[in-house]
């Protein structure tokens, strides 16, 4: 068995899985794998043994929609079975449509939405150099390789991904562009004329143009990645053919998102000398590519003895335990002056700037805007991240929403750092689809997003988010917090922390009053939602109410003295709904149906508190350019307008 037999052997299993499917694409894996074989069973460093080997290379599949190529590779290392490969795109299998993280052992990352697996590679990059940079490179010497296609070309969070990562010199970073020229509609030259040499070297990367099929440039190319002495990220441009092999389809746009003709799938397994069977992979195929196993066994085994060697030494060991151990019991908390307002954007500046020693691999950044995210302390005590300073931590991102978020995503999937970003509340729509694609993936990463209301004022409706919190809200496993004041920011953080989920926290510009509550009581912010404010007598009116708006709830309810008013603070829907019924219903008692929300946003969804016959005080349109206080009147959130809307609201009910 040689390497083209081998090959044809992987393509067969590619062709086999997506006929089966009835589903699939198998075209881009055709032509893509004369580049994933050479990589997987020559460069590619990994233990056979382990997925989850720490000292590994990562492979990012951006092209996510070849999915049957990295699992018919995963089925020659020995991670797949030849039953998961005849269950692809079927419910419940290990080989889902698209590559999930959390579901098939060998796959980094979920990928899919075309250009995030590049972007988030520049985050697996920054991630290992940093680790490097503390433990030392014979510990995180890994690259990143990234098999991408003519679709995570034309998105441009993949061009602003790579604009950081030329700018930080990232030399751990390898990404190949399988050039086949072909996407769902047809040629690219109908959409894109785009010289990616001269725009990458722009860049500042190092760039190769190569004939994707020919094995001996190929490895050229993947020999001058592993080269020492360079210093600048690699992008090999491949030169390939659409459906490589096929009979008579080779360059069709058909063999993109459909299975090869029954025919056609009979005649190109001819043309490749297989054996007319389904799912065929016979062992001295399997065997041609595990040649070099007994290598990598080696040299997984030489990395544990070294690391081992180092764990001797006990600021080492203590260092690696912060870094890859989750414990956060020995924070210490801030106690802000209660007498003093506090807007929360700078009370998550605080706590940034104070667990910045505290957590040792705490890293992020902003979005070209450390003065108003608050992140500038956190900034001048850990310093740059940058081309001569790997050790450093802070990440000034630039004005690169999209890629900041997915570059965080990929911080977190690589593991030993707890990624943050930073920027205002109204452009977290340019974030989303890394919002929402690190939710799907389960990913620790945390969201600040300041300015979060028309309080912010001038500046007017293009930056004054309304409907930014709802929206967030509906991306399932995402947290969106709204904390109240100062201390609800801090205890909401430490709940980010130990989330295996993504964290919108969501922040005010203006100063707000220091809940007068004990510091017990304000845990229960962990928990979802809690009363901060009661009466004796069984209340007859419940206000619910978020960030800013619990202060305006608690003076409304000073306004309606002849009521028995109960004040809730909701600053996490999502975790409220996770408490037991029990604490629901201590919170929120089913009997109490007068409710009322309060909440600068838009109102479609608090329906689900308040119910049919509740009052939802909110904010359904856009806003205007004026002083926050000119809005707060002009809008009705003053406390006496807002006790007005009550007892209007209770005259009709």
């Amino acid at each position: 068995m040689n390497d083209i037999q081998t090959i044809n052997v992987l393509k067969g299993l590619v062709i086999d899985g997506v006929s089966k499917a009835n589903s699939g694409h198998p075209g881009g894996a055709m032509s893509s794998m004369d580049f994933a074989y050479l990589l997987f069973s020559e460069y590619l460093k990994f233990d056979p043994d382990n997925p989850g080997w720490l000292g590994r290379d990562r492979f990012i599949l951006s092209a996510g929609h070849e999915s049957m190529l990295i699992y018919s590779l995963l089925q020659h290392v020995g991670w797949l079975e030849m039953d998961d490969l005849k269950k692809f795109r079927q419910l419940h299998s290990r080989t889902p449509g698209h590559p999930e993280n959390y579901m098939t052992p060998g796959v980094e990352c979920t990928t899919g939405p075309l250009g995030q697996g590049a972007a988030m590679s520049v985050g697996f990059a920054i991630a290992a150099r940093h680790l490097g940079a503390k433990f030392g490179t014979e510990v995180f010497k890994q690259k990143t390789w990234v098999l991408m296609g003519d679709g995570c070309m034309q998105e441009g969070v993949t061009l602003g991904a790579a604009s950081l990562a030329g700018h930080l010199k990232l030399d751990n970073l390898v990404w190949f562009y399988d050039r086949n020229k072909i996407q769902i509609s047809g040629q690219i030259d109908r959409s894109v004329s785009d010289d990616y040499q001269k725009i990458f070297e722009g860049f500042g990367w190092d760039v190769l143009e190569v004939d994707g099929h020919d094995h001996s440039k190929l490895r050229e190319a993947m020999d001058h990645a592993q080269s020492t002495g360079r210093t600048q990220p690699l992008l090999i441009i491949g030169d390939t053919t659409m459906a490589k092999g096929a009979f008579s389809m080779e360059g069709s746009h058909k063999t993109h998102g459909a299975p090869l003709p029954p025919e056609e799938k009979a005649k190109t397994k001819e043309k490749m000398g297989l054996k007319d069977e389904e799912f065929y992979a016979p062992e001295d195929s399997i065997n041609h590519f595990r040649r070099n196993f007994d290598k990598l066994r080696s040299e997984v085994k030489q990395w544990h003895a070294m690391l081992d060697e180092k764990m001797k030494d006990e600021g080492f060991s203590e260092l690696y335990r912060q870094c890859f151990e989750s414990d956060f019991s020995h924070l210490k908390d801030i106690a802000w002056d209660r007498s003093k307002p506090v807007a929360t954007r700078n009370a998550f500046g605080d706590v940034l700037e104070s667990w910045a020693d505290q957590l040792p691999n705490l890293m992020g950044g902003s979005a070209d805007l450390e003065p108003s995210n608050m992140t500038g302390a956190f900034a001048k005590k850990v310093g740059d991240f940058d081309r001569d300073h790997h050790g450093n931590r802070n990440l000034a991102f630039g004005v690169r929403e999209f890629p900041m978020s997915a570059i965080c995503n990929g911080m977190a999937l690589h593991g030993g750092v707890i990624p943050f970003d930073a920027t205002f509340l109204s452009f977290a729509d340019y974030s989303r689809p890394a919002l929402r694609l690190g939710a799907i993936q389960k990913v620790r990463v945390i969201h600040e997003f300041t300015h979060d209301s028309f309080y912010l004022g001038e500046d007017g409706p293009t930056h004054q988010p309304v409907e930014h919190v709802m929206s967030l809200r509906l991306i399932p496993d995402f947290l969106v917090m709204r904390p109240a004041d100062a201390f609800e920011t801090q205890v909401l953080m430490k709940t980010a922390l130990v989330e295996k989920r993504p964290s919108a926290i969501c922040l005010s510009r203006q100063k707000l009053p220091i809940l007068d509550i004990d510091l017990d009581t304000v845990q229960n912010a962990g928990r979802g939602a809690y009363v901060v404010q009661d009466t004796e007598a069984e209340p007859n009116v419940i206000l619910i109410a978020t960030g800013a708006e619990v202060a305006l709830a608690r003076a409304t309810a000073a306004e309606l003295t002849d009521l028995n008013v109960r004040v809730v603070s909701m600053p996490c829907w999502k975790i409220f709904d996770e408490q037991p019924q029990e604490y629901r219903d201590e919170v929120l008692p089913p009997r109490m149906v007068k409710r009322v929300s309060i909440e600068a946003g838009v109102t479609l969804g608090w329906q689900k508190y308040t119910g049919s016959m509740g009052l939802n005080i909110g904010f359904d349109q856009y806003g205007h350019s004026a002083p926050a206080g000119d809005l707060e009147k002009l809008y009705g959130f003053t406390p006496d307008q807002t006790a007005k809307k009550v007892r209007d609201w209770l005259a009709q009910i």
